[in-house]
């Protein structure tokens, strides 16, 4: 049976839309065969969307030491009505700061926390000024989310 990982990214600039993209390439490596992968922006994302995946990476940037508002309205949307139904739910956190990223961070940790979602990797802040290795970190979080719900580890 096909896995589906579902990428949630919000991309304002495109150093984020690079980010995403290489999540999904990672996600998509020729070796991992029992998982679709599938880019969505938050706004394009609701309750059945999410009910549909078997897990889930989150990009978000940091924006006013928090989340970005489109990744506050996706949670606004699907929290409650997913509650119940995806505990447990592997996942993955990608967050663009400019400065520290601790706020955003702390925020998505809460929101996982109440809906009992499982962080599958420690969250990974590509944090400063643009740097081209976090597109290596954004390919490697998506190959190993991939590879994981592929071999049945989560």
């Amino acid at each position: 049976m096909t896995k589906r990982l579902l990428i949630i990214a919000h991309t304002p600039s495109p150093n984020t839309t690079a980010m995403a993209e290489a999540v999904l390439a990672g996600a998509r490596h020729e070796d991992i065969d029992g998982v679709t992968a599938d880019l969505r922006s938050p706004f394009d994302v609701g309750p059945d969307e999410v009910m549909a995946a078997d897990g889930i990476i989150l990009l978000t940037t940091e924006n006013l030491g928090y989340m970005a508002g489109a990744m506050k309205d996706f949670f606004d949307r699907t929290y409650y009505p997913v509650l119940e139904e995806k505990q447990g739910l592997p996942c993955a956190l990608i967050i663009r700061a400019g400065h520290d990223g601790t706020g955003t961070r702390r925020a998505l940790d809460t929101i996982l926390t109440g809906l009992r979602w499982k962080q599958v990797r420690e969250p990974v802040t590509c944090r400063g000024d643009w740097d081209e290795a976090f597109l290596d970190t954004c390919r490697e979080t998506g190959m190993a989310l991939a590879a994981g719900l592929d071999a049945g580890v989560f």
